[in-house]
């Protein structure tokens, strides 16, 4: 992967309905991501409230490079379709 490759990582859990949107969002945009499954590893949810200070998902990331990631925390995919034109936090 390139310096200027975006990259997009779900976190998610089995049974969210806005999980599912938004995975289904990227895969008809041809969008790759990665998906963490936090359904059943709450130390996962510790990671998202340390990083952002909330523990429910869907929470997705989006970044360039290895370590440049902003985090799209808010419900609606019109959030997250204007962060992965922007790249901005929302």
């Amino acid at each position: 992967m390139t310096e200027n490759t975006q990259k997009v990582i779900v976190w998610s859990k089995k049974g969210c309905h806005y999980c599912q949107d938004v995975k289904d969002y990227l895969t008809e945009n041809y969008i790759p991501y990665t998906d963490i499954d936090v359904t059943e590893n709450d130390n996962l949810r510790d990671v998202l409230d340390a990083k952002y200070g909330i523990r429910y998902v869907p929470v997705v990331e989006i970044g360039k490079g290895s370590n440049d990631y902003k985090a799209v925390t808010d419900i609606g995919i019109e959030h997250l379709a204007k962060a992965l034109k922007t790249k901005e936090v929302i």
